[in-house]
């Protein structure tokens, strides 16, 4: 009878595991068995933490299938295998995921410059204040968070694309003693910004955390208008000093700068003032002074909060051209009439402890 596998299958099963007790084939311990022209080759794959109990194991395997009929050649291999180690879990090894706000290396403090809705010179008033601080010999940033309308490039009169030397990190642009990232500076100037909140944010994370902002007293984010994920974002992600609020005094202004206020409120952010933007114009050919927008809104809304009424921003000429000149008025004329409030709401802020 010609020697084949069942003849040794057979002869090995006689034997016993000395770990588990059964049958040698049985426990699953012979691997890679053939049988051919008289040569036998297998694997005994045991257990690494029991090997001293198969000392003897492969001396009695030997003994047995040599005895067969047939046998010619054998080549029996022991090996220990180690019992399998559970994939790592990946969200226990992975570092924690920071909770709450956080403060960004190297600024002291960060102030958002919000409004409820668009077109009440939150930009203007940004620009002047990041200046009018700088001017007061703090080191300051700000930050153009109005992804949708960025117009912080255009007022600091800085141009071209910040530069990437290690692919990771952002050097932002500098001017007027101000140092300015904005998004205005990654696309063209009439190019649209199409984007979902999840873009919004990772965006906005990113000029937070990967812009080489170095030391600053203070830094400003210019948001966009209204009640969204960027200003929520900012509030959870970042420690704030607090927000100031801009609005007109006209009362479709003050409706949607109450709705942000309420927005801080929930998020835990302090109102530091509101400022009264367009408060008044003056006609420069015969100095009469109207209230375009009407007057005293603002006002009447920060006391009813029971904060600071920073400052009363006339609506004037000279200020829209300072900013679309790419110099806020701050810069261009600092001792001006129309410079004075910003000057004054920089003041303000450092006395308080805010900047």
């Amino acid at each position: 009878m010609t020697l084949g596998r069942e003849q040794v299958l057979a002869a090995l099963q006689t034997l016993t595991d000395p770990v588990s007790g059964a049958p040698l084939v049985d426990a699953g311990l012979v691997k890679a068995l053939t049988v051919q022209d008289g040569a036998v080759r297998f694997v005994l794959e045991v257990s690494g933490s029991h090997t001293a109990a198969y000392g003897k194991l492969k001396d009695e395997v030997e003994a047995k299938v040599g005895a067969l009929p047939g046998v010619e050649k054998l080549s029996v291999v022991m090996t220990a295998h180690s019992t399998p180690t559970p994939p790592p879990d990946l969200k226990l090894n992975r570092p924690a995921e920071p909770k709450g706000p956080q403060k960004i290396p190297g600024v002291d403090r960060i102030i958002a410059i919000a409004s409820g809705k668009g077109g009440v010179g939150k930009s203007t008033v940004s620009a002047n204040l990041a200046c009018a601080l700088a001017a007061e010999g703090r080191r300051v940033g700000l930050l153009d968070a109005d992804v949708y309308g960025p117009s912080q490039p255009r007022m600091l009169g800085v141009t071209g694309r910040p530069s990437s030397p290690d692919g990771k990190t952002i050097l932002p642009m500098r001017n007027y003693g101000v140092t300015m990232m904005s998004l205005g500076l990654m696309a063209n100037e009439d190019q649209a910004v199409v984007w979902r909140g999840p873009m919004l944010m990772g965006a906005l994370q990113q000029m937070l955390n990967q812009v080489q902002w170095g030391a600053l007293d203070v830094l400003i984010v210019d948001l966009p208008p209204g009640t969204g994920d960027v200003q929520m974002t900012l509030a959870q992600k970042a420690q704030l000093e607090g927000a100031i609020i801009v609005s007109t005094p006209q009362d479709v202004a003050l409706l949607d700068a109450r709705k942000g206020i309420d927005m801080f409120n929930q998020l835990g952010t302090p109102i530091i003032g509101m400022i009264e933007n367009m408060s008044t114009h003056i006609c420069s050919q015969c100095g009469h002074e109207e209230h375009t927008f009407g007057h005293g809104g603002v006002a009447a809304e920060a006391a009813k909060l029971g904060v600071p009424l920073l400052a009363e921003i006339p609506l004037h000429l000279d200020i829209r051209l300072a900013a679309d000149g790419g110099a806020p008025i701050v810069v261009s004329g600092p001792d001006s009439p129309q410079a004075a409030g910003f000057r004054s709401v920089a003041q303000q802020l450092i006395a308080l402890g805010h900047a």
